[in-house]
């Protein structure tokens, strides 16, 4: 920034600007804010409206999401709610109207931000403590720059050192043109306000046992307690999902992008920085979206190969593999998948179904040369698929794995409602988006009109690459989701069962589609790549990149010891959707019917046919999916329920690597997940301990026989004669001594080999157990130090 060059006419009216933006908080203030910061762009030019976007700007953000200091955590609360919140609670049509034209991409807003942009004119330092999570994580390193800058794409040559006001220690900035800015601040809101909305419910429900503080509660629309937990960002409605859209449909291409951009025919506009070509916007935008709300909190947020290339290690973070996506996303990231997916409709159809001029279409060498000339990651121009294929899958698995017990899994379902939007990008079109069309271009019914004539597609052999690319959607995550199914069942057993049958569903929505799942499956497992039918000779090719994405998609998500999964064994190493073993998809669906049933019974209601029907549906389902294989009728008598408890019926399948019926004395109980009435860390610590005393007791061995292969002897010294002296006879005692202790030891070991019984530390891990062991140190120091002080 150069203040040299203000002139006092602009620099008092931005000023004053500033002002007027801070202190509006109700609707004709806003409305009026609008209209002048309009007539100042409108009356000055790029280098005399720098003053505004130094001054007013960050105080326009603030207002806009509610921050109470757009540039460093704020210790005071402003009294009023930010735009965004106070637009939601006017419920006015004409003022939502008003501000979304003031923010779309075609505003003069943006057009004067991408003049000063293109000048160099304007320089933001956004506060890294409001970065992605991952991103914080690299920083807090010694090459958090380097790495940052190298690896990925959405902070190249953005991150600055700042040794003076480090003052001698690491001090970095991540310096943002306006654009970039505005949008980092864009993507930044939903996650904020999920967290906090985590945080009050957590608040709400532990008031006694928790004192919350987070920088989150001084942002106004978040902390207040009438209507901060109530709106979420969802609906057609909401002026942040117009702005999503419009944004998304103005800077993201999913064709042909020499349509958004004529002049880019010489390799001399090929440029992939800040130079305000369509091609830069598409991919920034892409990229502040999906590391923001799909990667965030991700434990592997980069490729395998690249951290090892690098020598990165995610491995120290403070809780590993246990920190669920930020809630309430489902909605923005379904609208992102959706859009994004158009791309490869657009692919795969030849445009036929986007006759709209702003869908262009472009031929796929051209794509490939465009591409290539760029160094983009995107392969081929009009498919943004690759770019959301790893984050997408691992938001969608840690949702799953790590939805926390007690709660809803209202979260959990925004996120299968994204899983089924990417299973099924067939279903994708125009006619997806007539309604926010609607909205935002005003042509009202004609678009409606438009997109009712659009006849929905289902899955045809076109469709095969994107299937194979995207393989493990169809497999491995479908496991996942069965081990989600079985853990939250209790929860709400009517909305899981429909969430199963949704998926089972969709797997047989084609005997295409299933037969080609099947056929991968069969290839993936085969030995002999060279033999079996043409059709497997065909599928063997993508079989090693299956097997990379299986390794690489599922890094380091290595389940806890009481997470309650199904896939501990072969984690990361084998798909297991059409297994035979007892941890196979159809074993673990019928068990999942039989539990589904029983609990449907048990809460019988009014509804209680209907969701009878909904399990025979999905019986059906399943029995066509696994090939006509008959699923067991199960019934439920009082006979059954008197012999059997529910906790014999209902225990897992797996307990560690061992056969549940090679188990006797823990089931349920050691494979449980964390009870309010236990030390969380202390249970996790204490269950890895039995179990590595188990196994190195060998104590997950069935007895055998009467020898025990791993007694040692003593064998007598060949020279007994020379032993003499009490050395000697004091080193012989104490080799009896331990001898015998060790005897004592292979005995026990022997007995529990014997009966079936194992190490169980986990019980220590009680409040009740703690507290009492706490209670009697403290007991016991401090009558030592009193007993001290009296003598």
């Amino acid at each position: 920034m150069h203040p040299h060059s203000y002139t006092v006419d602009s620099l008092s009216k931005s000023q004053d600007l500033a002002s007027s933006i801070f202190h509006s908080s109700t609707p004709p203030q806003i409305s009026s804010v609008c209209a002048s910061i309009d007539s100042f762009l409108h009356s000055h030019s790029p280098d005399q409206s720098r003053c505004f976007f130094s001054l007013a700007f960050p105080t326009l953000i603030r207002k806009l999401y509610g921050f109470d200091d757009s540039t460093s955590p704020p210790s005071k609360q402003s009294s009023a709610g930010g735009w965004l919140d106070i637009i939601h609670l006017a419920n006015d049509p004409a003022l939502t109207s008003r501000v979304f034209n003031f923010l779309s991409p075609n505003s003069l807003l943006f057009q004067s931000i991408f003049a000063v942009d293109r000048q160099y004119l304007v320089n933001y330092a956004f506060p890294i403590e409001r970065l992605p999570e991952w991103a914080r994580f690299i920083l807090s390193g010694e090459k958090g720059c380097q790495v940052l800058n190298n690896l990925c794409p959405l902070f190249k040559d953005k991150v600055k050192e700042d040794s003076i006001k480090g003052g001698g220690s690491l001090y970095y900035q991540v310096q943002l043109n306006l654009f970039e800015y505005f949008m980092f601040w864009f993507a930044y809101y939903p996650v904020c306000k999920g967290n906090s909305d985590s945080l009050k419910s957590l608040a709400t429900e532990r008031p006694k046992k928790f004192k919350l503080e987070n920088w989150t509660s001084s942002i106004p629309c978040f902390s207040h307690p009438k209507h901060g937990s109530e709106r979420n960002v969802e609906g057609n409605d909401d002026l942040y999902m117009r702005l999503l859209y419009a944004y998304l449909r103005a800077f993201v291409p999913v064709c042909d992008l020499n349509s958004h951009q004529p002049y880019r025919g010489s390799l001399l506009h090929y440029g992939y920085g800040n130079d305000g070509s369509v091609l830069y916007r598409a991919e920034f935008f892409v990229d502040v979206l999906v590391n923001y709300w799909l990667v965030d909190s991700d434990f592997s947020p980069l490729n395998v190969n690249v951290c090892k290339s690098w020598g990165l290690s995610f491995k120290l973070r403070l809780v590993p593999g246990e920190t669920p996506p930020t809630p309430n996303l489902g909605e923005v990231v379904k609208l992102l998948v959706k859009y994004l997916n158009l791309s490869a409709s657009a692919v795969k159809e030849g445009i036929e179904h986007f006759e709209n001029p702003s869908w262009s279409r472009v031929s796929s060498e051209k794509s490939k040369d465009l591409a290539a000339s760029i160094n983009s990651p995107m392969h081929v121009v009009g498919s943004w698929n690759a770019w959301i294929q790893r984050p997408a899958y691992r938001f969608i698995l840690r949702s799953f794995l790590f939805c926390p017990m007690g709660t809803t899994i209202k979260n959990a379902s925004q996120v299968f409602s994204v899983w089924v939007t990417y299973l099924e990008p067939w279903k994708i079109g125009l006619d997806n988006f007539a309604e926010l069309d609607a909205i935002i271009d005003g042509s009202g019914n004609d678009v409606k009109k438009e997109g009712e004539k659009n006849v929905e597609c289902g899955y045809s052999s076109s469709w095969q690459g994107y299937v194979l690319s995207n393989y493990l959607y169809y497999s491995s995550l479908v496991m996942h989701f069965i081990g989600f199914a079985h853990k939250f069942l209790h929860t709400d057993p009517e909305m899981i069962v429909q969430m199963v049958l949704k998926v089972i569903k969709i797997l047989t929505s084609s005997k295409e589609l299933t037969d080609l799942i099947k056929n991968v499956d069969t290839a993936f497992h085969s030995r002999q790549a060279g033999s079996g039918k043409s059709m497997l000779s065909s599928l063997y090719g993508y079989i090693p990149l299956i097997r990379e994405q299986l390794q690489d998609w599922e890094d380091g998500l290595c389940e806890s010891d009481a997470d309650g999964s199904f896939l501990h064994e072969n984690w990361n190493k084998d798909l297991r959707l059409f297994g035979d073993g007892e941890d196979g998809g159809q074993q673990l669906l019928q068990l999942f019917i039989l539990r589904a049933e029983a609990e449907l019974q048990a809460n019988s209601g009014d509804n209680l046919a209907g969701n009878l029907q909904c399990i025979d549906s999905l019986k059906l389902q399943v029995s066509c999916f696994f090939g006509g294989h008959t699923v067991k009728q199960i019934s439920f008598t009082p006979e059954v329920k008197h012999v059997q408890s529910r906790d014999e019926i209902f225990k897992p399948r797996r307990v560690f690597n061992h056969a549940s019926h090679n188990v006797k004395y823990k089931g349920d109980w050691m494979k449980r997940p964390i009870s309010d009435d236990e030390v969380a860390w202390l249970a996790k610590f204490l269950v890895w301990l039995s179990s590595w005393l188990n196994e190195n007791l060998g104590l997950y061995q069935a007895e055998r026989s009467n020898v025990d292969p791993k007694l040692s002897y003593v064998e007598p010294p060949s020279d007994a004669g020379n032993v003499c002296g009490s050395t000697e006879i004091m080193k012989m005692t104490l080799c009896a001594v331990c001898s015998w202790f060790l005897m004592s030891g292979a005995m026990v070991v022997r007995l529990m080999r014997k009966h079936g019984a194992r190490v169980n530390l986990r019980m220590l891990a009680s409040k009740k157990i703690v507290m009492v062991l706490l209670a009697c140190s403290v007991f016991r120091i401090l009558k030592r130090v009193f007993g001290t002080s009296q003598v």
